[in-house]
């Protein structure tokens, strides 16, 4: 995952200083040395992490910080808030027009990833009730205007192109057409270079200049590190773009980009891109980002991920079941079928407190949901409504049919008479109703820490 050196290298640091007890002004210099050294490795500009260093050495070292009775605590906290500052200080919406089409015009090298984050672009808009367009302005990739079809058709979002014409005349055009077809977002995909050249930025600067976009996109690679950075300065320069869509945040980045572009460029990381699906697209929290790499965890992007990918009625209905104990291997199925939505566990579980640095360490199987849903799936309808009919004859069957051991279907069975006895306790206690409903999609799933020699913990984790 992104930031996981400098995390790792920050955490080491801060510990040192906890072990010391009382604060001395050399200590916080010498813990700040370390972090300095730390942002560099991550790829993070020099003069970015040289200023960042002084500004909390130089409240580290106040009076209220020496004499505080947790010291190392309110430095912890110092950097919380001056990573926060580094990348935005709060996140940055989107400028819509205030008569519509709003016209986004995207950006960036080739390769950067502009054509697919414009469809993830539009997926976004869409959950917010808009309806985009995708324009096909590159006429010089091959099969770029066909690759922008596919990424529509998945998206569900019409795609404007007029073949080999004129970008300029293709985005204006684009434009008239969403006023006639009722789209109120134009989202134009820009031709790239494999370098910054004189040809790209005057054909982008007349895309500008006739049609005057509400928002200038730029699409980098987080996996270049400091190029990335140098690329976005190179763009703002050129073309005032208004915010940074990085992409790739959740591969073996170092992040130096997402920590240095807002100080180098002055423009926000509007959106990250989290994954290769196309609704792997995540709004960029300055603060919830700065909350990670100092483990702390982003809870609320995980609820806000579960309240946007969990079936709410599906949820509720699963609340009921749960208050009267009624929980069965349909009710598990469906489950798995909710939390693959969010994506690979190693990412639920980064978002959560202290869990980020032993994910590594821990038995993580993302294979083990198939394997139980297989199981799950191998069993009768009504062997499933009524786990009690599962006899060792009908375990054999199960665990053929499956590919899977008899062992590992008696650990499910296992598993769910013990979620079931959990709720059998909780039945009889107020609030177990809004309790589970709090928890959409992962009401009674005990994440515990267990492996495939089974402990009752979830399976494969």
């Amino acid at each position: 995952m992104a930031f996981e050196g400098l995390s790792e290298k920050l955490g080491n640091a801060f510990k040192r200083l906890k072990n010391k007890g009382k604060l001395k002004e050399s200590d916080v210099k010498e813990a700040m040395r370390e972090v300095r050294m730390a942002l560099l490795e991550a790829d993070v500009n020099y003069k970015v992490a040289k200023d960042f260093t002084n500004k909390v050495t130089e409240r580290a070292i106040g009076s209220d910080v020496m004499e505080s009775l947790t010291p190392a605590q309110m430095v912890i906290k110092i950097v919380n808030e001056e990573l926060t500052q580094l990348m935005g200080g709060e996140s940055e919406r989107l400028d819509f027009a205030s008569k519509p089409p709003t016209v986004i015009m995207m950006c960036g090298l080739q390769g950067s990833g502009k054509t697919t984050h414009s469809g993830k672009l539009a997926i976004y808009l869409k959950k917010q009730g808009h309806r985009p367009l995708l324009a096909a302005c590159d006429i010089y990739r091959p099969a770029a205007i066909e690759q922008l079809k596919v990424v529509g058709n998945k998206a569900n979002a019409p795609v404007f192109e007029m073949g080999k014409t004129n970008p300029v005349k293709i985005a204006k055009e684009a434009i008239k057409y969403a006023k006639d077809h009722g789209n109120d977002i134009v989202i134009l995909d820009t031709a790239g270079r494999l370098h910054i050249d004189e040809a790209l930025m005057n054909e982008l600067k007349d895309i500008k200049k006739e049609v005057n976009p509400n928002e200038i996109l730029l699409v980098i690679d987080s996996m270049t590190g400091q190029d990335a950075v140098n690329v976005a300065k190179s763009f703002n320069d050129l073309l005032d773009i208004t915010g940074v869509i990085l992409t790739k945040l959740d591969g073996d980045t170092r992040g130096g980009a997402a920590l240095s572009v807002k100080t180098v460029t002055g423009r926000p990381i509007k959106f990250v891109g989290v994954g290769e699906k196309l609704e792997d697209l995540e709004v960029f929290h300055p603060d919830r980002m700065a909350s990670r790499i100092l483990g702390m965890g982003d809870v609320l992007t995980l609820i806000e991920e579960a309240e946007s990918k969990f079936d709410r009625k599906k949820a509720e209905e699963l609340a009921e079941k749960m208050t009267k104990n009624k929980l069965d291997f349909n009710d598990l199925l469906g489950q798995f079928e909710q939390i693959k939505k969010m994506g690979p566990i190693k990412g639920i579980l980064s978002k959560l407190p202290g869990m980020e640095k032993k994910i590594d360490s821990m038995d993580i199987n993302e294979r083990q949901i198939d394997w139980t849903q297989a199981i799950i799936l191998s069993m009768t309808p009504e062997e499933r409504a009524n786990p009690s009919l599962i006899n060792p004859s009908r375990k054999r069957r199960i665990a053929a049919g499956s590919g899977r051991t008899v062992e590992e279907v008696n650990r499910l069975l296992k598993q769910l008479e013990q979620m079931q006895k959990m709720m059998r306790q909780l039945s009889g206690k107020s609030g177990t109703k809004k309790k589970a409903r709090r928890l959409p999609g992962l009401g009674g799933m005990p994440f515990n820490g267990g492996n495939n020699g089974g402990n009752g913990g979830f399976p494969g984790m």
